[in-house]
Parts: C-alpha cells; sequence; structure tokens
C-alpha cells in the first residue's frame, strides 16, 4: 500500500505566515498529527500567546484562545478547570514563556495543571525584532547585545525544563529539537506522549522545542537549521527530565 504524504486534517487550508526555515510550521504539523492520531480535534482547545504563533488560530482546525503576552497558563489553566473533558494544549515562545510569563509557567507547573505546555524555545524575540531573550545563549549577538550576550551583565539564559524538573507538580518534561530527521520524529514522540498523559492521568507536561529563528539570527534557513544542532543543543541538552509515569511512581 503507497503511503500518501498530506497535511494533517487538524491544520486549515490557509498559509503560514512564518520565514523560511522557521521551526514554527514542523511544531505545527506535529500538533496536527498528533490530533488527528488521538482522534480529539472536537475537544482540543489550543491557547496561544503573544509571538510569532500569534496567529496561530487561522492554522488549526480546533477551538483556538488567544492570551495576553505571557498569560498562556493562566488562560489554560482556566479553560482546563472549567472544561475539564477538553484536551489543553498552550503552545508558547521563550520571550512569553520565561520572560513576562514566568511566574505563571513556573506556578501552573508548581500546581500540576492537567494542561500540555509545548514551548518553542529559539533563543531571541522573533516578532518584534530580534532582542536577547531569556533564552538567548552567552556571546549570541541580538538587536540589544550587538556585541553579543555579556553572562556578567546580562545573566545565564534559563534552562526552563531543568528549572521545572526540580518542582514536584509536573508528570512528564522533555526537551528535543526541530533540526533533523530524526530529532523531528523523536519531538512527534514527546508531544503525542505529553497529550496522552494529558488525556490519561490528567497530568501536567512540558515539552521543549529547540527552533531556529533564521531571520533575527541573520543565517539562511540551511545555517539556522544547523545551529541548532550546534549550538543550540549543545547548550541545552535533548532528552527525558522528568517522567513520573515510567518511572513507576
Amino acid at each position: 500500500m503507497n503511503n500518501i504524504l498530506k497535511k494533517p486534517d487538524s491544520i486549515t487550508d490557509v498559509p503560514f505566515h512564518y520565514c523560511p526555515g522557521c521551526g514554527h510550521g514542523i511544531a505545527h504539523r506535529i500538533l496536527g498529527e498528533v490530533i488527528d492520531e488521538l482522534k480529539i480535534k472536537d475537544k482540543t482547545i489550543a491557547v496561544v500567546p503573544v509571538g510569532c504563533a500569534v496567529e496561530a488560530y487561522d492554522y488549526f482546525d480546533c477551538d483556538v484562545m488567544e492570551a495576553a503576552h505571557g498569560r498562556a497558563p493562566s488562560v489554560a489553566t482556566g479553560i482546563k478547570r472549567c472544561m475539564s473533558d477538553s484536551v489543553v494544549v498552550s503552545y508558547q515562545g521563550d520571550g512569553d514563556l520565561a520572560a513576562i510569563g514566568t511566574a505563571e509557567t513556573i506556578h501552573m507547573a508548581a500546581r500540576g495543571e492537567a494542561v500540555t505546555v509545548i514551548f518553542i524555545n529559539n533563543t531571541i524575540y522573533g516578532m518584534t525584532g530580534g532582542q536577547m531573550a531569556p533564552t538567548t545563549l552567552p556571546l549570541q549577538i541580538t538587536q540589544t547585545t550587538p556585541f553579543g550576550r555579556d553572562v556578567l551583565t546580562q545573566g545565564y539564559p534559563l534552562r526552563m525544563c531543568e528549572i521545572l524538573s526540580q518542582i514536584k507538580g509536573p508528570s512528564y518534561i522533555e526537551r528535543c529539537a526541530l533540526d533533523s530527521v530524526p530529532h523531528i520524529r523523536a519531538a512527534k514522540r514527546a508531544v503525542k506522549k505529553a497529550v496522552e498523559y494529558q488525556i490519561r492521568y490528567s497530568a501536567y507536561s512540558f515539552v521543549e522545542l529547540l527552533s531556529a529563528c533564521p531571520t533575527n539570527w541573520r543565517l539562511s534557513p540551511t545555517e539556522a537549521v544547523k545551529r541548532v544542532g550546534s549550538d543550540m543543543v549543545d547548550y541545552y541538552p535533548l532528552g527525558v527530565y522528568y517522567d513520573k509515569f515510567s518511572e513507576g511512581e
């Protein structure tokens, strides 16, 4: 039997606005495939923030709620508590989740809310022009660090998987990358497991996806994707940081 590749049914026909080489398109497809495979389109509610994914409500053929900058965890919590049978996914970037939304992110994890969080980490503020983000790498050049991020004056990047893995509330935390076919397949498995944990165990899960931002990195799409697999993976190691149910707790 021939395999016919097509877009997921949970993704609309609206063309993505993302730059060539951006990882958001891959992440959207992954989530769309998971929604289709689990047959949960009618019960899925995505929460999208202010950032490059601000128009994701046009791309997913399910209910999507727009949240104020950094407040997606709070909005997702309210939706899940009011509609406990729904499958709620909070889809956020690094500036949204790890800067203005840091408090919401940490306290949502501490409460162990039954929500799946997909965290796109491209080490920069994409939508607003390329300023330094909480995840910007040491010595990385951005609009606000033209000589590179100086950790002595601007601090060290936040490793969100490592931070959240110290909190009791989460059930599943994994970091993946969107730079190669094997890594993208691993990312798909992680997102699917995270959603399944929400359905089966009412669990909080957090999946970080390392992604390229060619435009603001001032690199070609090919060079940007290679940078994910070298510089980013070196500073942000891939892997499962916590899996409550596989460890039999």
